[in-house]
This record gives structure tokens, sequence and C-alpha cells, in this order.
């Protein structure tokens, strides 16, 4: 696994790197930029890249930005994006980049490397993930009149469980449910969200979107 960071902390940058380093994880690069990350890329593309959201010059979404771009050039390419904020507007913008093999972390997660191999390993993989903390955090913000009050609470669950990036697998291992039980949920979650089957939609993304948008 060969990643990337930019970020325009020194300090963090060589941190992060360290404990990836530490799980296997091989750091090809660091940026204190967008700009420089996509110089360095020319050389070498990663699997994936780590950003932070708010960086130099404006430092308000130059990550975010940056990432857009890197996905519209490199379409395989990874984004995890590492923030301090847990804000819905910036998990929205993030998943519509893709919305496939992205994700969106806390940086408080940073001193736990098994967490941000596991998120990296999972987007590079074509998942979505988000951080736990904003996915409670979006539920617990969510309008009243939004058709997620059609979900029942074990649906509710199993959203939140698919907004984090949760396999149906892992979804059934940590509520104790069978495979066919998760999918009658997630099939449920789909009708109830008007979320029809098309070719060129990924509907468990679609869900996960609905609801940050119900929340924003």
């Amino acid at each position: 696994m060969r990643v990337m960071l930019c970020d325009d902390s020194t300090l963090f940058r060589r941190g992060v790197a360290l404990l990836l380093e530490g799980v296997g994880v091989e750091v090809t690069g660091q940026a204190r930029d967008v700009v420089e990350l996509t110089t360095l890329m020319r050389g070498q593309v990663p699997d994936a890249v780590i950003l932070d959201i708010r960086m130099p010059p404006t430092f308000t979404d130059e990550g975010l930005t940056g990432a857009a771009q890197l996905r519209a050039a490199h379409p395989q390419l990874g984004v995890l994006v590492l923030s301090t904020y847990a804000e819905t507007a910036y998990a929205q913008r993030l998943l519509e980049i893709g919305p496939h093999g992205v994700g969106y972390l806390l940086k408080d997660r940073v001193d736990d490397a098994a967490a941000i191999r596991d998120a990296l390993t999972r987007v590079i993989d074509g998942e979505s993930v988000i951080d736990g903390e904003i996915v409670s955090r979006l539920f617990a913000r969510r309008k009243a009149a939004f058709p997620l009050d059609r979900l029942t609470e074990r649906e509710r669950s199993v959203l939140t469980l698919m907004a984090e990036g949760r396999s149906n697998q892992a979804i059934g291992r940590q509520l104790h449910l069978g495979i066919k039980t998760v999918e009658s949920h997630i099939a449920a979650i789909f009708a109830k969200l008007d979320l029809e089957s098309a070719p060129d939609d990924n509907r468990r993304v679609l869900a996960v979107l609905a609801w940050i948008q119900s929340v924003a």
C-alpha cells in the first residue's frame, strides 16, 4: 500500500508517516499543500492520498477542492481526508467527489494507526468511510420531516454502519444479525428512501448521501 500525505503541519505529517510505516504502509511522499502534492504525483501515483481539509493559502476547503481535482485526474485514487472538524457539508462534498473510494476521519483518530490503515484499505478497495463520531453527530441533527423518519430504529442502525463504509458481513457481526436479515433491512431502507435500482447508481452511497443531505 503506497500513500502520500498532504498537510501544512510538518510535525503532523511526520507523526502520521511514522504511525503508518509502523503498520506496514509505505509513505512515498509528503506535501505541505495541494500544489506540492500534485507535483509529487507527476512522478508516481500512490494507491491513496491523505489530506487535511483546511490548508494554505486560504485555510478553508483546499483539501476537498484538491481531492476533487486529483480524483478527476486519477479515478482509481483512494482519498482519505483528516480534519479536526465534524462538518456535515464537508462529508457531503467528499462523497459527491466519487462517491467511491473516499473517507473522512477526525484527526482525533490519528493516534490509532490500525484504524487509519483500515480506512485506507477500504477506500483503496472502493468503499466510502465516514468517521463514526461524524455519523453520530449527523444522526443527532437530522431533520424531523425527512423520509428517514420512515426508518425503524434497526434500519437506522444499519444505515449508520453503511455510512461508516461497513460491509453486509460487518454490519451483521456488529448488530448480531444474519446476512439475509441485513439484506432485508437494506432493501427496506432503499424502498423507504425511494432509491430504485439503476445500472449506473450505487444505492448504498445514494442512501448515505440522502441521509447527509437531510441534516445539512
